[in-house]
């Protein structure tokens, strides 16, 4: 037994009967195709962390001056922006055989546009910089939004089902140590986070997403793998015309309508937004009710590395066992948080001061956290183990573009909802969950097991 094989064994509890499904090619080169794939990701993860939108960014537009009116754009460019192109990108994916040369280019494209946020952190301030760096970031959203159609093909063609949420659990866990270390650093230079230290926190970001470029190239993905079925697959059966064919939005739509077991994926996605989007409030309950030691930077980090440390390995075997169950139970769980969190705020008079006010939000805001870590790890695995050759890569893009504009619409609601105070929109969120839960009960498993 080789090395790689080795600490394919001591990393991933193996699918034997799967494994051998795949083509005697494939399988050879599934424990170092595995390490590859978790270095990728887990190197991903790690960047994300050091240009995340809900905190490095806004702490360096404070720190270079840039107006608190262009703060607010951040995270729907960086999340939308990753989102909704997928499906009009999809067609041209498609035409490359290769899936990991998309992946790669994704990957230098965030490399790049990282480096000009670090060299406009270093030198520039005020509008003009918070505006080169809000565009340097809808670019940096355009490399993600290609690596994000293409990486979940790459892996279904190199690993086989009931190994690819431990991936995923491993790179989060990956970064999460990462984002601990980070946290501790920025918590230890506590005055002195200054602009040029941000801007060496984003320049070794950088470095990271070449180095994943470098991994993606070194996957060995079989170039004449099965296509599957496609969008313009189902819209031909249908007696489409060319023109039909080509039309990217057509096809999406037509995939919705079509493709019952999709839509219902997507109508339940849209409900889970729930851990996604409720711990801005929380940080926002906790400022209210006078704990302003939650709103450091390094604090923050350390939160969210700190859950995605415990729950990436649970939550990636959780996923190979069941996914469907793994994005459920975690919504449901986000949704009782928030419930008791908004009783306590209610009935107990919390004073920010106190170690009980302290511990109950940094609790409250650990557990979504955490949970949102369950929910993105059944959630990639359940879209990825739904369905085979292009039509994955077509579910991927179109979901994703679908949640794009959902994440939108329902961001600004609960933002409308919150100016009429933080515990209605908890509320708000909380309820969505308890409809993803409900409406789950349509989604088949897709991993053969009950």
């Amino acid at each position: 037994m080789t090395t790689t094989e080795r600490l394919h064994v001591r990393l991933i509890k193996r699918d034997l009967e799967a494994e051998a499904e795949l083509p005697d090619d494939v399988q050879r080169n599934v424990p170092g195709n595995t390490l590859r794939l978790v270095g990728a990701n887990a190197l991903q993860s790690s960047g994300d962390q050091m240009v995340n939108a809900s905190t490095v960014l806004p702490w360096l537009f404070h720190a270079i001056g840039v107006p608190a009116a262009l703060t607010g754009a951040l995270v729907p460019i960086r999340e939308s922006g990753s989102m909704l192109p997928q499906a009009f990108l999809t067609p041209l994916v498609i035409k490359v055989r290769q899936r990991k040369l998309v992946t790669l280019v994704g990957a230098l494209v965030q490399a790049l546009s990282v480096a000009v946020m670090a060299v406009t952190a270093a030198i520039g301030s005020g509008l003009a910089a918070g505006l080169t760096i809000i565009v340097a970031l809808a670019v940096f959203s355009l490399g993600r939004c290609l690596t994000s159609i293409a990486s979940k093909d790459v892996q279904a063609r190199t690993v086989p089902k009931g190994e690819r949420g431990q991936i995923n659990g491993l790179a989060t866990t990956a970064s999460g140590l990462v984002a601990i270390t980070l946290g501790l650093a920025v918590r230890a230079l506590g005055e002195g986070l200054d602009a040029q230290t941000l801007a060496a926190i984003l320049g070794i970001g950088s470095v990271l997403w070449v180095l994943v470029a470098l991994v993606w190239w070194s996957v060995h993905e079989p170039v004449d793998a099965p296509s599957g079925r496609s969008q313009s697959d189902l819209l031909r059966d249908r007696g489409e015309g060319e023109e039909e064919q080509d039309n990217w939005f057509a096809q999406t739509l037509t995939l919705l309508r079509e493709d019952a077991t999709f839509r219902s994926f997507v109508t339940v996605r849209s409900f889970l937004l729930v851990s996604s989007l409720s711990p801005p409030f929380i940080v926002t309950l906790a400022v209210q009710a006078g704990a302003p030691a939650l709103t450091g930077l390094g604090g923050f980090i350390i939160a969210s590395g700190l859950a995605a440390l415990l729950g990436g390995r649970i939550f990636g075997r959780m996923a190979d066992r069941s996914s469907k169950r793994l994005m459920t139970t975690g919504a449901a769980l986000a949704s009782l948080v928030l419930l008791v969190l908004v009783l306590l705020d209610t009935f107990l008079d919390l004073d920010g001061d106190s170690l009980a006010t302290y511990a109950i939000f940094v609790a409250a805001y650990f557990l979504v956290t955490m949970l949102h870590t369950g929910v993105r790890v059944g959630r990639k695995t359940y879209v990825v183990d739904m369905a085979e050759g292009d039509q994955r890569t077509t579910y991927v893009a179109v979901s994703n573009s679908a949640m794009g504009v959902v994440l939108l619409l329902v961001g600004a609601i609960s933002s409308a909802i919150a100016g009429f105070g933080v515990i209605w929109a908890l509320l708000f969120l909380a309820g969505l969950g308890v409809l993803g839960v409900v409406t789950s009960r349509r989604l088949p498993e897709v991993e053969g097991l009950a």
